[in-house]
């Protein structure tokens, strides 16, 4: 790792730890689920290079971030004023974001409700929550989507993952990933020890919680003909999708442009749901060029 710098941030009450490298305009890298700041280990130095300032956080409850309690600490709104509070943190208006997973699902939260600090928006492997929710209506996706429903059980989920010495953490990465170099063994390590972080387990399965929290009144209300509002993404966002997912149908990527004027997709095959670790020379030249037109 090339002269990161690890720091801590206090953003919407939140004590965030984050490392950093490079200068110019920011970029955020936001994480997904069971992972970390470590997940954009082939991306970090990749834009630093560019010329940016690149900064990725241990998103709240996961590895040394703080953890707050509870389930409605993971609400969209709290995850929100997260990355924007990090946008103002580092004295800057704006930022291209750039989200993988859960860290995907956020930044289209961020550039569906906040756009104005969003420069860019690049997500890797997480669907439009429309096209999602839409997507969660086939028996395909349905079955797929398992885990998280799950979740929503109470202990239950903590024990399963942490059993063995977390093998379920490490057969995530081990067992799905394309490129049989994307993780060796000290990788699946660090997103052990991250894992087994005290609280780490509850507030990273705490976001599918509050997940399904906010969406099930949102259904109803669609149900009942009530306007859910806007989920449109104004600001240039480029999708990029491990082909080989084993969590998300390659059919979630279809129709996204009903709410994205500007949108580019890039499909890599032979790539996983860890699309940046499967083919990394790949995804860190398509955020170089997308960030840079």
């Amino acid at each position: 790792m090339p002269e990161l710098t690890h720091d801590e941030a206090v953003v919407n009450g939140v004590r965030l730890h984050y490392v950093e490298s490079g200068d110019g305009p920011l970029v955020l890298l936001l994480h997904g689920f069971p992972e970390f700041w470590y997940s954009w280990r082939e991306q970090i130095p990749a834009l630093a290079s560019a010329g940016y300032h690149v900064v990725a956080p241990d998103m709240r409850g996961y590895n040394a971030s703080e953890k707050p309690h509870g389930v409605d600490a993971y609400r969209t709104d709290e995850l929100i004023a997260d990355v924007t509070g990090l946008i103002d943190h580092f004295g800057e208006e704006s930022a291209h974001v750039v989200g993988h997973d859960w860290g995907g699902a956020v930044a289209w939260q961020v550039g569906i409700e906040r756009p104005e600090p969003v420069d860019k928006l690049a997500v890797l492997n997480a669907p439009h929550p429309a096209r999602f929710r839409e997507g969660l209506r086939t028996p395909s996706q349905l079955k797929r989507s398992w885990y998280m429903f799950f979740f929503q059980l109470p202990w239950l989920p903590e024990r399963f993952l942490s059993a063995r010495g977390y093998e379920s953490i490490e057969n995530i990465f081990r067992d799905s990933a394309k490129n049989p170099e994307a993780f060796d063994e000290e990788d699946v390590r660090r997103y052990v020890e991250a894992a087994a972080q005290p609280g780490a387990l509850t507030a990273s399965i705490n976001y599918y919680r509050a997940l399904f929290r906010e969406n099930v009144p949102a259904e109803l209300r669609s149900l009942l003909g009530k306007e859910r509002g806007s989920l449109d993404v104004t600001v240039p966002t480029m999708l990029i999708w491990g082909t080989e997912d084993f969590a998300l149908d390659n059919e979630l990527t279809e129709g996204m442009d009903r709410w994205i004027p500007d949108l580019r997709i890039e499909r890599l095959s032979d790539a996983s749901h860890w699309v940046q670790n499967d083919r990394p020379g790949r995804v860190n030249e398509l955020l170089t060029e997308f960030l840079a037109e």
